[in-house]
């Protein structure tokens, strides 16, 4: 198929999957895009944000979009990896062992505010993330090719959480804030549940599936055809490399954050009707992508600058290829 072609299908596939989402979810643009440059380039979720932003609805939203199935998993301190993963059980009935899948099995899960879990249970998913299997006593298990990880978590500031390692941090392809709404758009959501709206059931605003999994899964083959420059390479590696000798960071982003930005911007070049890269692709993309994978020095944290501080000092400094 011609890349023209390709472009424009997977920008009408963009479209339609867009509109669904925005019957139910009001305002957060620039969050919705982010998910959707993930969910097409097979990459999982980090979403953070205080309670009640919708964070959840948002998972649940995307998974009747795409005709998934998901599944919710409510972190708590107490929660084990077997509660994740599954178990060996015995079945007195056939006085065997047989293995008790567990709510990983699924298309999209959600990892509902999963820092509220110790490192133990959070890294569970490590192995669901990295290579879409499972191993159970010594038994590997595979997962579906469409899995995805949709992770919410608290602010870290917020009493009872447990900050995620950096092994685990690294396998989100992106970390995505969720804010306040504004006034208006707090109207509209009012005005919506005026109107019959209601969060636990998406049918009521109308939602339909928009795409089949198959679709969502064509659209990573077709990525490919996406032209990226040397040039547009070199300005992304520039970026990573920046990050592990900028003032005030003491790590940087890993290589993985150099793959992962590289396939962002191809599908969000795509998304915009191009079938070539082009530095703003980068730009849009950055933040999410690498927002979680620097580690401030103390000095930083002291003064409260943020990752994203100094990502937009870097992306400034960084010369833009023509």
């Amino acid at each position: 198929m011609a890349k023209n072609q390709t472009v424009e299908k997977i920008n009408i596939i963009w479209n339609k999957i867009r509109g669904e989402i925005k019957k139910e979810i009001v305002g957060q643009d620039d969050a919705i895009d982010h998910i959707l440059i993930a969910l097409f380039c097979g990459g999982h979720i980090l979403i953070e944000g205080v309670p009640g932003l919708a964070k959840t609805l948002m998972a649940n939203v995307i998974s009747h979009i795409i005709g998934a199935t998901w599944t919710r998993i409510q972190f708590t301190p107490d929660l084990m990896p077997a509660d994740i993963i599954g178990t060996t059980i015995y079945n007195s009935e056939t006085n065997k062992f047989q293995i008790k899948h567990g709510p990983v099995f699924t298309d999209i899960l959600l990892a509902d505010e999963i820092n509220r879990s110790p490192a133990k249970t959070q890294s569970a998913l490590l192995e669901a993330m990295q290579e879409r299997q499972v191993t159970i006593d010594g038994k590997v298990y595979p997962l579906d090719p469409t899995f995805l990880c949709i992770a919410t978590q608290n602010p870290i500031e917020m009493e009872g959480t447990y900050p995620l390692p950096e092994a685990q941090l690294d396998r989100f392809f992106m970390k995505i804030f969720i804010k306040y709404p504004s006034q208006t758009d707090e109207n509209e959501i009012i005005a919506r549940y005026r109107s019959g709206f209601n969060a636990e059931k998406p049918e009521s605003s109308g939602i339909k599936k928009a795409v089949e999994k198959k679709h969502i899964l064509a659209i990573r083959d077709a990525m490919s055809n996406i032209t990226c420059d040397d040039k547009i390479v070199n300005y992304i590696t520039s970026i990573i490399q920046r990050t592990r000798n900028f003032p005030g960071i003491e790590f940087g982003a890993s290589p993985r954050g150099s793959i992962s930005l590289f396939l962002a911007s191809r599908v969000r070049a795509a998304c915009e009707g191009r079938d070539y890269v082009i530095p703003e692709d980068c730009k849009f993309c950055a933040p999410a992508v690498l927002r979680h994978r620097i580690i401030l020095n103390a000095e930083s944290e002291i003064a409260n600058v943020t990752c994203d501080d100094i990502l937009s000092k870097i992306i400034s400094e960084i010369e833009v290829p023509r």
